[in-house]
């Protein structure tokens, strides 16, 4: 009447209070399934049966790491990679992420992270450079306006004919206030 010791019983709905007393069946499960996908995913290319597909055509790595997008186990490896309750699976989420990225080099990927982005900036930048030379281009055009037109302040004025203390000339400096 019931699953043999070992075996895997039907998958039952589980309510979040169920999940975090969950019982040890459930670990075990939990890890064997983890353990499936690592061994499934650390299985080497074989040149013969990719050398068989048109070029440019998906190879079997590839295709494996789509359906396990489209089940949703990418989430899953994501949540238990990033829940604090679940540290006890890290180093297997951890395997399971190299695996994924073992075909790619350092170089493939990062140029993936900046295809669209990367361009878009570019193009930010090349926007503000052209926005910041035409401010200067327009600070410069003020600066010569401004040395090129008379000053209103006249500076200090020698008045010939009025003598001061020390029998000289009067100086005379015109205030702000008089301009």
């Amino acid at each position: 009447p019931g699953t043999p010791r070992g075996a895997v019983g039907p998958l039952r709905a589980v309510s979040p209070q169920d999940w975090e007393q969950r019982q040890e069946e459930d670990t075990l499960l939990i890890e064997r399934i983890l353990l499936l996908v690592r061994n499934v995913l650390h299985v080497p290319p074989d040149p013969t049966e990719e050398q068989q597909g048109v070029d440019g055509d998906a190879s079997v790595h590839d295709r494996v790491l789509w359906a396990l997008h489209i089940s949703g186990m990418d989430d899953l490896l994501k949540f238990l990679a990033s829940a604090q309750v679940e540290q006890q699976w890290a180093l297997h989420v951890l395997e399971i992420i190299s695996l994924m990225f073992r075909d790619q080099s350092p170089e493939e990927l990062a140029a993936l992270g900046q295809g669209t982005a990367g361009a878009e900036h570019g193009e930010d930048t090349r926007e503000l450079q052209s926005l910041r030379q035409r401010e200067l281009a327009e600070k410069r055009s003020r600066a010569l306006q401004r040395t090129s037109r008379h000053s209103r302040f006249g500076g200090s004025y020698v008045l010939q004919g009025v003598k001061s203390i020390g029998d000289r000339d009067v100086v005379f400096h015109k205030g702000l206030h008089n301009v």
